[in-house]
């Protein structure tokens, strides 16, 4: 997938090249190249750092001359840019500061020292002002991220990237961080919230430095496939025109989304076998490829059961240009999962649907609540009649409540006055603690018998 503009961040595509080197079902042949590969940038960057971490996990051999050589370029190049950072402190003005404390650094970024990357990112934040070079460094920090695949840098560069904007910003940082939010999504499975981010993105994308365009393309059909109804579907993906101009050159997407919307399943098959190589070697789509394949047959075989009220499996089977017994396995995997209404009459060989009622939904689920606010109700009722019966024993004993242990009926009464139900239950299960703490030092009988149905709550 070429780019149409722009440059990808080559550590970024480092990245991509180190997850296939370490991919299990990539060829041996293909590693040896793709070894020669990371070594060649590592040694032309003088990523010292990064070459001393692979070697420790038995990604790349040691070569002690080069990583000699790497480590005496980088400490006389740190050198060179300290002597830039107290040249500018001495004799210039706080802009040029914060430039030098900025190329020191992009320098750890860029030889991947991670840690003095973070810290030195920190130093340039005290020394800058303006929110929109601020969120630059916000970027720069998602892209350290995204090369050491780290969720929680991420997240947490993302919340931050928006409280800036709350200061400010201009329109084409924003769009920017769409698209990285988009990216952390679809890493972490939220696929819905990523095609959102995504489709908002696709008009005024210019975030070339975590991938191509025809990239971004291929992550916008794919998350958009599985979360869009298809109204949704045929008017922001199958007809716009920001996809169609380039979904061509991507292969097998475009029978992928066609085939799938015009209800063509035995090429829809061909075309999703063409596509997992992709998605399999893809380093943020990767961990998880069994589940995306799992809802794509999910949203293809609810889309074909859809129009029935029952259908011979044969027929189905014929449809999709499988056999009868690759469907039987498939739809009983899925309907035990719950991820498909229907029934599978085995003698006759039928398929019914059961597609649930709206309306017989909303019934069960007003019934549900409705035990659950009964319950409570009747926990509350039974705090009522406690505080009757302790009420009843504050007037006939006239020891102090210190000596008694009894509760004032003030206390009671003011556990009465809440009327918030939904709240109620919490409320009175920690005055209830409290009732049964005290009555914990009684010795009558009849106070024992109170404490234990208070215990009961």
């Amino acid at each position: 997938m070429e780019s149409h503009e722009g440059i990808q961040e080559p550590h970024l595509v480092l990245g991509n090249k180190l997850f296939l080197l370490t991919h299990s079902d990539v060829q041996d042949i293909e590693k040896v190249r793709l070894k020669d590969e990371v070594f060649n940038s590592i040694k032309a960057d003088d990523m010292a750092p990064l070459y001393e971490t692979l070697i420790a996990d038995s990604v790349l051999e040691k070569d002690q001359v080069v990583l000699d050589s790497m480590r005496a370029k980088n400490e006389e190049e740190l050198k060179k840019l300290d002597e830039k950072i107290a040249d500018a402190e001495e004799n210039l003005g706080e802009s040029e500061v914060r430039e030098a404390h900025l190329a020191k650094s992009l320098y750890y970024i860029r030889i991947s020292d991670k840690e003095k990357a973070l810290e030195q990112l920190k130093v340039t934040e005290s020394k800058t002002v303006a929110v929109g070079q601020k969120m630059d460094l916000v970027f720069y920090t998602l892209q350290l991220g995204f090369f050491y695949m780290d969720f929680d840098l991420i997240s947490k560069s993302i919340d931050k990237a928006k409280k800036l904007f709350e200061e400010g910003g201009d329109w084409e940082r924003k769009n920017r961080l769409k698209v990285y939010e988009g990216l952390y999504c679809m890493s972490t499975r939220n696929f819905k919230k990523a095609a959102d981010l995504f489709l908002d993105s696709i008009s005024t994308f210019t975030t070339y430095d975590l991938f191509p365009y025809e990239t971004f393309i291929f992550y916008t059909v794919l998350t958009s496939i599985i979360s869009l109804d298809r109204v949704s579907l045929k008017q922001k993906v199958v007809d716009a025109p920001e996809i169609l101009t380039v979904i061509g050159k991507i292969p097998h997407l475009s029978e992928f989304m066609n085939s799938l919307y015009g209800c063509q399943y035995k090429a829809f098959f061909v075309a999703f076998a063409g596509l997992t190589d992709q998605i399999k070697f893809d380093r943020y789509l990767h961990p998880h490829f069994r589940y995306y394949m799992r809802e794509v047959r999910t949203v293809v075989y609810s889309q074909f059961l859809e129009s029935y009220k029952s259908v011979t499996m044969e027929a189905m089977a014929t449809a999709f240009g499988v056999t009868v017994d690759f469907i039987d396995l498939e739809l009983s995997r899925f309907i035990a999962a719950g991820k498909l209404h229907c029934k599978i009459d085995k003698v006759a060989g039928v398929l019914e649907t059961n597609r649930p009622d709206a309306k017989n939904a909303l019934y069960q689920a007003t019934i549900k609540q409705g035990d659950f606010l009964l319950n409570r109700i009747q926990k509350l009722s039974r705090v009522i009649d406690l505080c009757a019966v302790m009420k009843k024993y504050e007037k006939r004993d006239s020891r102090s409540e210190s000596e008694s242990g009894l509760v004032s009926m003030t206390y009671c009464e003011h556990t009465l006055l809440v009327t918030d139900l939904p709240y109620i239950p919490t409320i009175i299960s920690h005055k209830a603690i409290g009732y049964h703490w005290k009555f914990a030092f009684s010795e009558q009988n009849e106070r024992g018998n109170l404490r234990s149905s208070l215990a009961d709550l």
